[in-house]
């Protein structure tokens, strides 16, 4: 068995086992899942629980008053907020906002790491988002925390590395172990959370150059998969356009493979204003 297979195993066996501690999604993101996936659930009772938190509370009322979700009139209130955005979309924001608790340092060697992967996972979030609002049939929320989730399964890699201490000084050897277990892990985390397939297959398959969603395309993982490509661009991770050619969900979302989500539509600020969602104090 192979090192990687070792750290691997040992990864889930600790995670089974509840030996390692993994970030778990914050009460009342939970909460309001579970209310919200209710369909006798209404928009008080779903007030009721993100009021409880005020500083997720002043943060759903600037989203739902910013460029992306704002209608004629202002909102002033959370059970006017999710009257207007609708349970669901409400449900996807909360757990959305509440993300980043979860990419919080426990000492200073996974700092640069976690900083580095929650831009990374915003940036992506933010370009789903632009992507999706092109493509009929998705929703533009649940794209945004497709793509905001879709790396989650790097964190107990990081936390298992910050553990062993060797490992997380040896960036080569770490990056080449995140590249290989991350997705699978992902997917198995989000199932645990009893997130819905087409999110835990985002998790799962989005790495996997090769998929092709064919007739039931285009779907929320050909969405983040080119998202995922774009904001590589100009980077060292970025593909050479050959290989880019061969993704084939560009052509499933519509896009070339050198746009940029910026030009999706030339008199729109979508993607810095999906961006700036996270980044609201």
């Amino acid at each position: 068995m192979s090192e990687q297979d070792v750290f691997y195993n040992t990864i889930l066996e600790e995670m089974d086992s509840g030996k390692l501690v993994l970030p778990t999604l914050p009460e009342v993101a939970l909460q309001v899942r579970e209310v919200a996936d209710d369909p006798d659930a209404t928009a008080k009772q779903l007030a009721d629980i993100i009021t409880t938190d005020a500083a997720l509370s002043a943060r759903l009322l600037k989203v739902a008053n910013s460029p992306l979700y704002r209608g004629r009139v202002q909102i002033d209130s959370i059970q006017m907020a999710v009257s207007r955005l609708g349970l669901g979309m409400v449900r996807n924001l909360v757990t959305s906002l509440v993300m980043e608790q979860m990419f919080q340092a426990t000492s200073n060697r996974l700092d640069k790491r976690l900083r580095e992967l929650w831009e990374q996972s915003t940036k992506v979030a933010a370009a789903s988002q632009v992507i999706a609002s092109k493509i009929p049939g998705i929703k533009t929320d649940e794209a945004m925390l497709a793509g905001l989730i879709h790396a989650i399964g790097i964190l107990p890699i990081l936390m298992k590395a910050d553990e062993d201490g060797d490992l997380i000084r040896d960036g080569k050897k770490l990056d080449h172990m995140i590249s290989n277990l991350y997705p699978k892990l992902g997917a198995n985390i989000l199932r645990g959370w009893d997130f819905p397939d087409n999110l835990v297959e985002v998790a799962h398959e989005h790495a996997n150059l090769n998929r092709n969603s064919g007739d039931n395309g285009p779907d929320l993982t050909d969405v983040v998969q080119v998202a995922v490509l774009q904001t590589q661009m100009g980077t060292e991770k970025a593909l050479d356009p050959v290989s880019l050619n061969k993704v084939i969900a560009f052509k499933q979302v519509g896009a070339d493979t050198g746009f940029s989500v910026e030009e999706l539509d030339e008199n729109s600020e979508e993607y810095l204003e999906a961006l700036a969602l996270f980044n609201m104090a």
